[in-house]
């Protein structure tokens, strides 16, 4: 017996990772290998720019309209996990424009390794890292890379010229997960991309029928860095506090 649709609302996935890893790139597959079939929506972020977006566009994966830039005008996270009013609205403008969507992909500006998407914002999250940021990255951990629905080693075509192991890449992946999925892809192999497309369809079915939770990931983790009387470690919290003492210093200072 079929499962009964419940959401009425789009699935909204986000995909984030750091500058160069193919997350527009990750979109454009999407869009081509299911646009035939589901009502999709692009929503790109850049700080300054609409770049992301223009790419998009010009790869003629959606119609034009369906692709909507966000300009963040801060750094990256930001606007995909500690203010997400722009990026909110900007989903809802396209919802609401194109109405029905099925899916809306939301990509990240490209940051550091420990972004994420709020659950406000998104119901599902892909972090994006290619094999030629090498391929000790995946060991390095953060909540991206540990916690999100599913982790991308991205253009495993390239793994011969940058002199990367990508089976041991995905393993080392998989253990910094704990087993929760990982894909490696490449937009040169289709049984990548199919797998790639059956996971936003499985995703789809779940979300339709109200037993997709979403999850968050985590903010930053605890970290060290040198001080003047040696290794401090700060909680999330400590550096919360820190970067809205730097944002009001920086509002109310010149520097």
């Amino acid at each position: 017996m079929q499962a009964k649709e419940t959401s009425t609302r789009a699935l909204r996935i986000g995909v984030a990772g750091p500058v160069g890893t193919g997350k527009s790139s990750l979109i454009a597959i999407v869009c081509r290998s299911l646009a035939a079939e589901l009502r999709l929506g692009v929503i790109t972020n850049d700080i300054y720019t609409d770049e992301d977006a223009r790419f998009l566009r010009s790869a003629g994966v959606l119609d034009p309209e369906r692709i909507r830039a966000v300009e963040t005008g801060a750094c990256p996270h930001t606007a995909i996990r500690d203010d997400i009013t722009v990026n909110l609205i900007a989903v809802e403008d396209l919802e609401r424009d194109f109405a029905p969507l099925d899916v809306v992909l939301i990509e990240s500006g490209g940051d550091n390794l420990t972004a994420t998407f709020s659950p406000a914002l998104v119901d599902a999250q892909i972090f994006v890292l290619d094999v030629a940021g090498g391929g000790d990255v995946a060991r390095k951990g953060g909540p991206g890379i540990a916690r999100a629905d599913l982790l991308v080693v991205n253009k495993t075509d390239l793994a011969p010229y940058v002199d990367v192991d990508v089976s041991l890449m995905v393993r080392d992946a998989e253990f910094a997960r704990e087993g929760r999925q990982v894909l490696a892809l490449s937009r040169t192999d289709a049984a990548s991309v199919d797998e790639l497309s059956d996971w936003v369809r499985g995703l789809l079915v779940k979300h339709r029928a109200g037993t997709h939770t979403p999850q968050d990931p985590g903010p930053m983790a605890p970290h060290f860095h040198a001080g003047e009387d040696g290794p401090v470690m700060h909680s999330h919290d400590d550096k919360h506090a820190h970067d809205e003492q730097h944002a009001h210093d920086e509002n109310g200072h010149s520097h």
